[in-house]
């Protein structure tokens, strides 16, 4: 039981008994001398004031050195203690403060010299390391780079359908598109949060029961959000025993089926269309044979017109879907321009450019090889100037068109161009004409208003530009160390790198929730299997409803104006009720933040009923009550900067608590605390400084 105690209370323990036990002596020696020395009887009165002097004097001289001896020994030695745990289970390099120590003798110096040499050694431990571990490194970015570019999304899951990796592209499938990050995926939650559940347990089903290491599935699933129709391919892992996880590719292939279904039914309708035309003219044609009838052959003669005309308005319409067909990307027309202008005048000759705003689906390659050819012999002719390339919105696509001052084409030099490779140097290069039939396209000389010869290549895909988006960050996320974890049981009994965090911090309009304070900014980062997730971040302002003081504004640096068109309350809380569901809840002081989450818990129709960890106790826990726990000492104590920028930010505060809250994490495995019950029984005994939460 003593053991338990602290060290600081076990020595005030030791003196108050120190002290009992000299109060308890000098009551017991005046006893014996009255009870000994009748005579002294008479003189109780004066015995009695002695030993209460005696009493208040000795007891007042052991507080006295139980004051010192806290003050000088005990407490130093508390302090000492939590910067070397520090030291030992985290990275903390900063000198040791020894001066706290100052009366301990060779204890400070010892300590310090025993942390200097942890650090050297960890330093040349983590050179070692470092060197031997580059070209893994390296090798690791690749793959990640190559695996974050694939046009398909992958994603690993655990055999509890735990997501352990995915891809930038399976981050869009899963979210749908959504810009809300609580839509997205995240490491250790199930894939049916973002697909429908029946097509993969069917498939992972079908699989174990094959039981054979190189079998795949192939299946078709539906987003949960944005209803986008996906095709995939499944394959279990191999080497995970009974329980195996999978990998997952998908696809998207909504707009194939929509183009697919928009096919089959004008093929059905043509052929029906087609079918009655050609049923009455068997009947009329019929019916005129055996009786010589003019009008019967007047009506046969309507009918094939008819007929003629329904093949060419089904052909019209055929052209007209035909760019839904079209295999091509749409590529920024002003840079295929480009690449012409440049195959040109790489060979000798002046040419002028107009692109037009447009995006364009084609071969770029081939286009650009046509273009040239074709600019190329027309300048080679005598009189020909004033070359230019201009793409123009027309047709209901765009046109490509080729000007000149000069002679015209003629439509015989035109097609024995079109049969000329596009490349001489390969012996199966693609010809003009091959080009035109693949893009179902085709051209023609023509004569501007303007007198100018023109040679006017349609192209079917088309669409306006518009602003160049910003650059996509891709990156994959991952931990596979969650496929071989333990699962989770109750919360209580789950070891700490076993849960999930949500580690969030907030901005207010100021301190006073109950008097319709509001907030302003939310942010949190997630931590799984003891490590913070780069890519999974929820960071919003929020429109509080009310004005935000100048006071608030200095301290968080947010007005009135960056909210205007930032979500409600309400809104805002339900996205981050989302994006922390199924985690433990962090906060550095969590009472002041986890009073306005549950305030809000009416309106959004959900509770925030996740357990929680305050970093508060923590640090009380691992350095003692009696240090200072303000966010800024413990991220000082523990050698974590935070930039002047970030101070103050919830997403900054947010990051610097899950940093702090991470090496904290080290510091109580190395005390021995590895559950969530062993945390809340030992932050429960530090009650005094904060609310407990988790009752």
């Amino acid at each position: 039981m003593i053991a338990r105690l602290s060290l600081r209370l076990r020595i005030l323990l030791f003196f108050a008994a120190l002290a009992g036990g000299t109060l308890a002596a000098i009551g017991l020696g005046l006893w014996f001398a009255v009870t000994r020395f009748p005579a002294l009887a008479g003189e109780m009165s004066a015995l009695v004031q002695i030993g209460t002097v005696a009493g208040f004097a000795s007891l007042g001289l052991i507080v006295w050195v139980w004051f010192l001896f806290d003050k000088n020994v005990a407490r130093p030695i508390d302090l000492l203690a939590g910067a070397l745990r520090a030291r030992a289970h985290s990275d903390v390099v900063r000198p040791l403060e020894t001066e706290v120590a100052k009366y301990l003798g060779d204890l400070a110096p010892a300590a310090s010299a025993a942390a200097d040499t942890l650090a050297e050694t960890r330093s040349a431990l983590a050179e070692a390391i470092g060197r031997e571990t580059a070209r893994l490194t390296a090798e690791k970015a690749r793959l990640e780079l190559l695996l974050s570019d694939v046009p398909v999304g992958v994603m690993i899951c655990a055999a509890d359908h735990q997501l352990v990796f995915y891809n930038s592209q399976a981050a869009e499938f899963l979210g749908a598109g959504s810009l809300d990050v609580a839509d997205q995926p995240g490491l250790a939650r199930s894939v049916f949060g973002y697909l429908r559940e029946g097509p993969l347990q069917d498939a992972y089903r079908r699989l174990r029961e094959t039981g054979a290491g190189d079998a795949a599935s192939d299946l078709l699933c539906t987003a949960v959000q944005g209803r986008a129709l996906l095709a995939g391919r499944m394959r279990l892992l191999a080497g995970e025993g009974e329980a195996p996880g999978y990998v997952l590719t998908l696809r998207d292939v909504t707009q194939d089926f929509a183009v697919s279904a928009r096919r089959e039914a004008f093929i059905a309708e043509a052929l029906e269309r087609i079918s009655r035309s050609v049923a009455g003219i068997v009947t009329i044609s019929g019916a005129a044979a055996e009786g010589g009838d003019a009008a019967l052959v007047r009506a046969m003669e309507a009918e094939v017109a008819g007929l003629v005309a329904t093949v060419q308005e089904i052909a019209r319409s055929n052209q007209e879907r035909r760019p839904e067909t079209l295999p091509y990307a749409m590529l920024r027309g002003e840079d295929v321009l480009d690449g012409i202008k440049a195959r040109v005048e790489r060979a000798g000759q002046a040419i002028r450019v107009t692109p037009g705003a447009l995006m364009i689906g084609c071969n770029a390659y081939e286009l650009v090889g046509l273009a040239a050819l074709l600019c190329a012999e027309i300048a080679a002719r005598p009189g020909v100037g004033d070359l230019e390339l201009r793409l123009d919105e027309e047709f209901g696509g765009a046109s490509l068109r080729i000007l000149w001052t000069g002679p015209a084409l003629t439509v015989a030099a035109l097609e024995r161009l079109l049969d000329r490779p596009l490349d001489p140097a390969l012996p199966d290069s693609t010809t003009g004409r091959s080009f035109l039939a693949e893009h179902a396209t085709d051209i023609w000389p023509e004569t501007q208003a303007d007198g100018r010869e023109a040679l006017c290549l349609p192209i079917l895909q088309a669409r306006r530009a518009v602003r160049r988006p910003e650059p996509i960050v891709r990156r994959v996320t991952y931990d596979f160390d969650l496929l071989a974890q333990e699962k989770r049981g109750h919360v209580l009994k789950s070891g700490l790198d076993a849960l999930t965090y949500v580690i969030f911090d907030t901005e207010t309009t100021g301190l006073m929730p109950h008097q319709g304070d509001e907030i302003v900014q939310i942010a949190a980062v997630r931590v799984v299997n003891g490590r913070r997730v780069e890519g999974e971040v929820f960071n919003t302002l929020v429109n509080p409803g009310r004005a935000i003081p100048p006071s608030s504004s200095a301290v968080h640096g947010i007005s009135d104006a960056m909210v205007v068109d930032a979500p409600g309350v309400t809104e805002a809380l339900a996205r981050f009720h989302r994006f922390a569901e199924g985690s433990v809840l962090v906060a550095h002081n969590a009472p002041f933040d986890m009073t306005f989450l549950r305030r809000a818990e009416g309106a959004i129709g959900k509770r925030f009923d996740m357990p929680i960890l305050d970093t508060v106790l923590l640090s009380a826990v691992v350095f003692s009550q009696h240090e200072e726990h303000s966010l800024d000492a413990l991220t000082h104590r523990l050698g974590i900067t935070i930039s002047e920028e970030a101070r103050h930010t919830a997403l900054g505060d947010a990051v610097a608590t899950a940093d702090a809250f991470l090496k904290m994490l080290t510091m109580l495995r190395g005390r021995g605390v590895t559950t969530f019950e062993q945390v809340l029984t030992e932050v429960r005994k530090h009650g005094r400084l904060l609310q407990d939460l988790n009752a």
